[in-house]
Parts: C-alpha cells; structure tokens; sequence
C-alpha cells in the first residue's frame, strides 16, 4: 500500500473572519445609478461607480468609475480615478489617472501615474519618501530659498562663429 497524503481544510465559523480560501475581502461600492452626500469612511477597499459629495477616508484602494462624479476631498491609501474626481486628494501610496479620469483639485501623493488622455488641473506634490502626516510638514520654507542666486553671463558664442564663418566667404 502506499500512504496517500491528507490535509486539513479550516474553515472559518463567522463572516467576519479571515478567508481560508485566499478570496480577496468584498469592496465597499457605491453603484453606477447611486447618489450619495456626507462623509464616507471606508476599512478597506472601495469602489465609487455613481454620484458622491463629501468626504471620503478609505483605509485600502478606492476606484472612481468611469462614469462616476465626485465632488469630495479625498484621503486613501490608493486612488485609481477614471472619472470625474473635483476636490484635494491625498493619496499615501499611489494616485493613478486612467486616459478616461479628470482631477481638477490640489494632491498630496506618494507616487503619481498620469496615463496618457488623463487630466489634471490643480497643484500635485509627490512625496516618494512618504507623505507628511501634518498639512504642516507638506510646505516646507528651506532657508535655500530665500538665498539671491547671482547669475552670470555667459559670453555670446554667435559672435565668434560670424567671425569666424566670416573668414571663409
């Protein structure tokens, strides 16, 4: 006889566990033909496909649909945005602006990825080494700023090229 190798299956007795089977944890979302207003705080990740005014805190990924309309100032650890976003955004790790996604507002990110037909009007700063905790510690006033910088010209190489250009005709 050959011995045939068991394992052990455990499966969780509440909802709320952890997934045994390695199924990523359902998203919040807010539906394509969804309007919702006021302030949204989501643990986890989140998808926005409809209409949204407020404020949005997502612990997790936050998609913005296609064809969804946001008006709130956002804070997530990442934003995909492939609608319309107007609002600031900060964003801890990543914001991404698919070739459909329109931001019109200030960001405060980790990393930025502008695909190419996507658009932004505002200010972004990109912080690759961490974005600062405190609206505080995002303007810094470093004391290179305020030293004169003297410039000095250069001399005008035109005038030695006619010169010399000027020998031959």
């Amino acid at each position: 006889m050959t011995d045939i190798g068991l394992g052990k299956v455990v499966v969780s007795g509440s909802n709320g566990g952890p997934d045994p089977y390695g199924i990523e944890q359902k998203s919040t979302v807010l539906g394509p033909d969804d309007a919702l207003s006021g302030r949204l705080q989501l643990k986890g990740g989140g998808k926005l496909l409809g209409n949204f005014s407020g404020q949005v805190e997502c612990d997790g990924d936050l998609l913005i649909g296609p064809e969804a309309h946001v008006e709130a100032d956002i804070r997530t650890v990442k934003v995909t945005i492939a609608g319309f976003v107007r609002g600031n955004v900060i964003a801890v790790s990543r914001l991404k602006i698919t070739s459909t996604g329109r931001l019109e507002g200030d960001a405060t990110v980790g990393a930025l990825v502008v695909q190419e037909g996507g658009v932004h009007h505002g200010v972004i700063r990109v912080h690759p080494e961490g974005v600062p905790a405190s609206e505080d510690q995002i303007i810094v006033d470093s004391p290179a700023r305020k030293a004169a910088v003297v410039i000095k010209s250069l001399p005008n190489p035109v005038g030695r090229v006619r010169k010399f250009w000027g020998e031959f005709f």
